[in-house]
């Protein structure tokens, strides 16, 4: 079984920085892409950021040039380093993993911006 366990959440005023860290635990085996998803209320949860086991990445139009998406393997764990907060980037994040068996969800940590 595997658990994800998010931490860094908070408040912050906008144009502040949080970072955010996923600790995945359990039996993993290969871990394929990490990530992290948010849902903001009345929403659909909607992809932040991905990074996939080569280290390429992928980020959603609206933090590309913001965010940054990091892991490491050997602590089975991904970061989210989110600069220049806005208030629409409150929501609830969470994180992700898959591998060739399933996908895995963290329990989301809330980031809330205030203006």
């Amino acid at each position: 079984q595997v658990q994800l366990v998010e931490s860094g959440g908070g408040l912050v005023q906008a144009g502040g920085s949080l970072r955010l860290s996923c600790a995945a635990s359990g039996t993993i085996f290969s871990i394929n892409n990490m990530g992290w998803y948010r849902q903001a209320p009345g929403k659909q949860r909607e992809l932040v950021a991905v990074i996939r086991r080569s280290n390429s990445t992928n980020y959603a139009d609206s933090v590309k040039g913001r965010f940054a998406v990091s892991r490491d393997n050997a602590k089975s764990t991904v970061y989210l380093q989110m600069n220049s907060l806005k208030p629409e980037d409150t929501a609830v994040y969470y994180c992700y993993l898959n591998n060739a068996f399933s996908n895995y969800w963290g329990q989301g940590t809330q980031v809330t911006v205030s203006s």
